[in-house]
Order: C-alpha cells, then sequence, then structure tokens
C-alpha cells in the first residue's frame, strides 16, 4: 500500500515529508509501548501510535519504518518534526482512535508480523 493511500483511508494530515507519500509499506503496529516495539516488532513500515515524545522517532529510526502515524489528534513537538525530517520518515495525524485507524489499514490490506507463540 503506498502511504498517500493510507492518508486517504485514515483522513490524515501530513506533517513532513510529503514527497514520501508515494513510498510503499507493506506491514504496520500500533502501539504507546516503545518497549513493546523494540522487542515484538519485525519488518514493520508503519507505526500508528497516541505516543508523542522524541522517543517514538528514534525507536521508528532504529526499527527502519517509514512512517508514524499519530492517532488521536495527537501532534508531534518541533523536536519529533525535525528528527523526523533527518531520517526520512513520513509523519502523519489523525483523528481517529487507534482500533479504528488500526482496523482501517488492516481491512484494506496491510497487515501485522506474525506472532510465534511458545
Amino acid at each position: 500500500m503506498k502511504i498517500s493511500m493510507m492518508r486517504e483511508l485514515l483522513c490524515a494530515d501530513v506533517i513532513c515529508h510529503e514527497d514520501l507519500l508515494g513510498s510503499h509499506v507493506y506491514s504496520a503496529c500500533g502501539s504507546d509501548m516503545m518497549s513493546d516495539v523494540l522487542a515484538y516488532v519485525k519488518d514493520q513500515a508503519v507505526l500508528l501510535t497516541g505516543l508523542v515524545n522524541s522517543q517514538v522517532v528514534r525507536t521508528a529510526e532504529m526499527m527502519d519504518m517509514k512512517c508514524i502515524v499519530f492517532v488521536r489528534s495527537k501532534m508531534p513537538t518541533p523536536e519529533m518534526i525535525s528528527l523526523a525530517e533527518e531520517s526520512g520518515i513520513v509523519l502523519m495525524a489523525t483523528d481517529k482512535r487507534m482500533y479504528e485507524a488500526c482496523g482501517i489499514l488492516y481491512s484494506n490490506g496491510l497487515v501485522g508480523n506474525k506472532v510465534k507463540h511458545v
């Protein structure tokens, strides 16, 4: 799915890197706990979160994510925007809640990674 399609589906505002909306993404995760993202997420290109601090962008950068979508009308700080611009990460914001945003993307073909049960 192109990031531009995600923008349309979520009625999201682009905060930075509108020039990268043509990029393709194939998977996503939704979490407000960056420790879970670091521990359990593999090969995800999109992070949906309501957490607004610089660790979100730093985590996405470490995980090679292409896009962060802030849910519940949350807006990143100027520092976060600057970090995302330097890292080439698209930032978007939607008024949808996490559950709804993840459901919309999932039902339109964007999947998460398989979880191995031990």
